[in-house]
């Protein structure tokens, strides 16, 4: 027995395709089971009730229909006797041939004649019909039961019906109808003028047609636009939203994976061809065998040996029923065939292949919703023969739009303003500053923190800059991590007036916004990413000379020239840094035409020597050279023209020695020379009397020269890491040394005349092979617990007031220098 969960679990596979089920498929499969039924009714009749029954043809030489007669009665009279009736008397005036035959003789008769004389047809009918109406069957199913287009009917299915069922859809579709009827309204009031702060790139001084604005084409949410709030539309429940985001997601890999092929098309084109090839055989073979079926038929067995007749008379109980199952199943084929041609018709009249939403876009207003191909439009033309409502509303989740819009409403629903208030923090130059990572895009209540300096947004490809952005007056710092953010007019404008330090990180030079370059009243510019010779071709930093206020230009890029466009921006450039991640720097000629360059920084350029170029920089005040491969620094005698030259740093490299000539910079008051392979310190670096920071750490010196009591006004002396055993007494004379950085040595005692440094703040003696500290370090007035860096064990061994004068609190500002 079959439970009823079993039952129920059959009944469900059909409605699971009835959507893709057009009318005449449906038509078809009722007439499938009308002829199943037939086969089914012929069947069982010939099963239970199906006979041929024979008898004998006197041979005479008068063929009279008065034999025929008497012939008849008297085998009757002889079948009477072989039942085992009791034989009746026989009539003196009986003719015919007396038989003798048995029962059992007439049923070898009967049943030699069904398969002698009976045609075929009468006898396989049944079973013929049930064949053809299987195959039928498996071909009008057979799309939804193949491996390779089975998984994607019913991924399509499933798809479809969670899309129809959404409330997204429903919220969607609710906020476009309010939006037309805003607009209608509208253009009925005369309302010809664009909404305010709507984008246009027919603006004096607007960004050009490929800048990456919110432009006024299609359908667009922006931030700014007028709209009919319905807070029953715009609030999604957090589960609906996650849902409606999945969706959007597996439509478009579905859409990915199924428009690549037509492989479902062609096997349902397949098999409406076999089925119209399958009615015309059928038609044309049964409709010989109709006349074929009759209520008589004559037999020869051709066994007069056994029986002493030749020839049978036969009749088919059958026949008439037969006759009428025949032709009512040649008139549901026909009825068949004709769906078949139609469907063939329907299949090949228009391009299947080839879906448009033009009427869905038209509707709901989803201008950006794409035509479909393949496969995918295929399935959505069966969908519409079913109801031309799916389509629509599964339009819906192929809108980037709409997808935009659920983002933005799930956004702005997590990050409340409150929310990104307890995000802002204060940052090392003491501003408020908001950093989002990883969004969907830009919460609209950033722009009510009216307050807020830095605003960073990192890894948000869809970002927008909607005109809120106008109330941020504190506003001058914005940092685009790979963030092609697009911005609006009005938001342009404000931040073509207003921002004043921009940063952007970018892996290909196309993501970096073209409004960057129309920034006006940009003082500095990050721009981090790949700027190879092979992308400059394509942006090559050209549009820098609309930036005519910009003083600070920074690039991180893997340059193996300075672009000669940059030298647009020369002439008001004050700092220029190029950091080139280990790619050799090899034309710099460029360097030349930015004589009012105050701060130049090449870091990691790969250059062996100091460039010439930059020998022309008058206005020069400061050099970094940094983690380059200088070896020797012989050119340094040319930087006696830079007058202004206060701070060399050419820390990281591979210099061995310093050459006397760099007495000839009068006026350098910073010298950073760590991380090298010096191995002395010469005197003629101690004859730059307005020395007052020098460091030397991580190199290799063995001591540290007498001479280093000539600078007078040196405040911070870094010789960390090299290989220093004594400390000389003139270091002392150094009165003003508020830094003093002496790790990483061997030095074995630390003279009682370090009291003399009053104005020490900090001094670093770990790492070396001190026994003990001085007692007058508590003479070192300014001196705390805090900025002395030794091992503890040492600090320990101090006499208790010196512990107490070091450990007590200071409110007295120092620093470092570094």
């Amino acid at each position: 027995m079959f439970t009823l969960a079993e039952v129920a679990s059959l009944n469900d596979i059909q409605p699971t395709y009835r959507i893709l089920k057009p009318w005449w498929d449906v038509f078809m499969d009722y007439l499938a089971v009308v002829m199943l039924m037939v086969a089914i009714f012929a069947g069982t009749m010939q099963l239970t009730k199906d006979q041929v029954v024979c008898l004998p043809v006197l041979q005479s030489t008068v063929n009279s229909k008065a034999q025929a007669s008497t012939s008849g009665k008297a085998d009757f009279t002889t079948v009477e006797a072989t039942t085992g009736q009791e034989p009746k008397k026989e009539q003196k005036d009986s003719s015919g041939r007396k038989t003798n035959l048995d029962f059992q003789q007439y049923v070898f008769i009967n049943q030699m004649c069904y398969h002698l004389a009976l045609p075929w047809y009468s006898k396989y009918f049944p079973y013929l019909v049930l064949i053809h109406t299987i195959i039928l069957i498996v071909s009008s199913n057979f799309w939804f039961k193949y491996p390779k287009t089975c998984s994607k009917i019913e991924h399509f299915v499933s798809i479809l019906g969670k899309c129809f069922e959404s409330p997204w859809t429903t919220k969607a579709l609710s906020e476009t109808a309010c939006e037309d009827s805003e607009e209608n309204k509208q253009r009925l009031t005369g309302a010809s003028s664009l909404p305010k702060y709507v984008s246009t790139s027919s603006d004096e001084g607007s960004p050009s047609a490929t800048t990456p604005m919110i432009t006024k084409s299609g359908f667009k949410f922006s931030a700014d636009k007028p709209m009919i709030e319905v807070p029953s539309v715009t609030i999604l429940d957090k589960k609906d939203g996650e849902q409606a985001k999945a969706l959007f997601e597996k439509v478009r890999k579905f859409r990915a994976h199924v428009e690549d092929s037509d492989l479902i098309y062609k096997l349902y084109v397949g098999q409406t061809v076999i089925k119209t090839v399958k009615f015309i055989f059928i038609l044309c073979y049964t409709a010989n065998f109709v006349n074929t079926i009759s209520f008589e038929h004559i037999c020869n067995p051709k066994v007069e040996h056994l029986i002493g007749y030749t020839q049978f008379e036969c009749t088919h109980n059958m026949a008439y029923m037969l006759k009428k199952l025949l032709i009512s199943y040649i008139s549901l084929i026909c009825v068949y065939g004709f769906i078949c041609l139609y469907t063939l018709f329907w299949l090949f009249r228009i391009p299947l292949k080839e879906y448009s939403f033009e009427k869905v876009r038209e509707e709901s207003s989803f201008s950006d919703i794409p035509d479909v191909k393949n496969d995918f439009a295929f399935l959505l033309h069966m969908v519409d023969q079913y109801d031309q409502l799916y389509s629509k509303r599964f339009g819906v989740f192929l809108s980037e739009v709409s997808e935009n819009k659920l983002r933005e409403i799930s956004l702005n629903h997590e990050w409340t303003f409150e929310k990104l208030r307890q995000h802002v923090s204060r940052n090392a130059q003491d501003k408020q500053e908001l950093h989002l990572f990883m969004l969907s895009g830009v919460p609209d209540a950033v722009f009510d923190l009216t307050d807020l300096d830095v605003l960073k947004l990192e890894l948000i490809p869809e970002a927008k800059i909607p005109a809120k952005i106008s109330q941020m007056t504190n506003l001058q710092e914005l940092h685009l991590c790979h963030c092609p953010a697009k911005v609006e007019q009005t938001a342009f404008s404000f931040l073509r007036d207003h921002l004043r330090c921009l940063h952007v990180k970018f892996t290909d030079v196309a993501e970096i916004p073209a409004w960057v370059y129309l920034l006006k009243n940009l003082r500095e510019l990050y721009l981090i990413g790949n700027l190879n010779s092979e992308n400059n071709k394509m942006i090559g930093l050209e549009s820098l000379r609309e930036l005519r206020h910009l003083k600070i230009l920074h690039v991180k890029s893997n340059l193996t020239k300075i672009p000669p466009n940059i030298t647009d921006v020369a002439p008001h450039l004050t700092k220029l840094v190029i950091h080139n991640d280990g790619t050799k720097l090899v034309v710099l000629n460029s360097l030349k035409k930015m004589t009012n360059v105050a701060e130049l920084e090449l870091q990691s350029c790969e250059l062996e020597r100091i460039p010439h170029a930059i020998f022309s920089l008058s206005n020069l005040q400061e050099l970094d050279l940094k983690s380059n491969s200088i070896r020797t620094i012989e050119e340094i005698i040319s930087f006696q023209h830079l007058k202004r030259l206060t701070c060399l740093k050419l820390w990281h490299n591979k210099i061995v020695n310093i050459p006397s000539s760099i007495t000839h910079i009068k006026n350098l008051e910073s010298l950073y020379l760590s991380n090298n392979k010096l191995e002395s310190l010469p005197a003629a670096v101690f004859s730059l009397q307005k020395l007052r920071c020098l460091d030397v750490s991580y190199n290799s010196i063995l001591l540290i020269p007498v001479e280093i009591g000539l600078l007078q006004n040196l405040q911070h002396f870094h010789i960390t890491g090299n290989k220093i055993d004594v400390l000389p007494k003139q270091l002392f004379k150094c009165v003003k040394l508020r830094t003093l950085s002496l790790g990483q040595n061997c030095i074995t005692s630390i003279p009682d005349k370090i009291s003399q440094l009053v104005q020490l703040t900090h001094l670093e003696l770990k790492g070396n092979c001190l026994d003990r500290l001085p007692a007058t370090l508590g003479q070192c007035q300014l001196l705390r617990k805090s900025g002395l860096v030794v091992e503890d064990h040492l600090f320990d061994a101090l006499p208790s007031e010196v512990k107490e004068v070091l450990n007590q609190d200071t409110s007295i500002p120092f620093a470092n220098g570094i």
